[in-house]
């Protein structure tokens, strides 16, 4: 299985697991992620979820490997993989991003798609779509610049400069920074924590925080699967792939 799933008391831990492929995103592990997502979201006795990546990694985002599949059916790929910021974001369930090595592309999305984020201090993230001629999804052209405005945002996306767990703490988007070995630990606690939590108030909190975002988000991710999709079928895009894959950039 592409995803494993364990309930811990009253906490679904959602473990991403091709740590061969760095966690990266491919058909499979979307398919894998959407069913334990909804499994988890549907289950009254779970009352938060962690989400995190077996292995170095949390998420490399897309399996370049994977490219020339995706092109063939890229209306299929990217509405998938916006399916998942959906389910993370759009559900009653607070979501605890349990963060290590990398976050890239659609996995740094994804984390910033979590409610709550605890981040390992080896934790690197960026966005590459700039560069390599795909564009960003997972509905962040609308919450980043909500999360550290304009100006941050464009610098975070159209730069895709690395970024440390430091960095993104001070950004203010993980919301705690722990050494690696007691991210687990961490996230658990607060997963606890939010158990402890009246199910009632805590789902009415999330679905009032979102409200505006019920109506937004899917536009964005509308939005961005139209230039997702035009990016993949460009000439940048393939070009664009082949050459991070030969620089070995994670």
């Amino acid at each position: 299985m592409t995803v494993l799933v364990e309930r811990v008391d009253a906490t679904a831990v959602v473990s991403l697991n091709r740590p061969e492929r760095l966690n990266a995103i491919g058909g499979s592990l979307l398919k894998d992620l959407h069913a334990a997502l909804t499994e988890a979201a549907s289950d009254t006795d779970v009352r938060a979820i962690v989400l995190r990546g077996e292995g170095r990694a949390f998420c490399a985002g897309d399996d370049l490997h994977e490219f020339e599949a995706q092109a063939r059916e890229p209306e299929t790929h990217i509405a998938a993989i916006q399916q998942i910021t959906r389910d993370l974001m759009l559900s009653d369930k607070i979501v605890i991003g349990a963060a290590h090595g990398y976050a890239v592309g659609g996995g740094f999305e994804w984390l910033l798609n979590c409610d709550l984020v605890v981040a390992a201090d080896d934790l690197v993230a960026f966005f590459p779509e700039m560069r390599i001629g795909q564009f960003v999804t997972g509905a962040v052209t609308h919450l980043l610049p909500l999360a550290v405005g304009h100006q941050r945002a464009m610098e975070l996306l159209v730069l895709g400069e690395r970024q440390t767990a430091a960095r993104l703490h001070a950004l203010g988007l993980v919301n705690w920074v722990v050494p690696f070995d007691e991210l687990r630990t961490k996230a658990m606690d607060v997963a606890a924590q939010v158990a402890e939590r009246s199910a009632f108030s805590v789902a009415q909190l999330k679905r009032l925080l979102t409200t505006d975002l019920h109506q937004q988000i899917p536009r964005a991710l509308d939005l961005e699967q139209r230039q997702t999709i035009d990016a993949i079928q460009g000439a940048d895009a393939a070009d664009g792939a082949r050459r991070f894959r030969q620089r070995r950039e994670i």
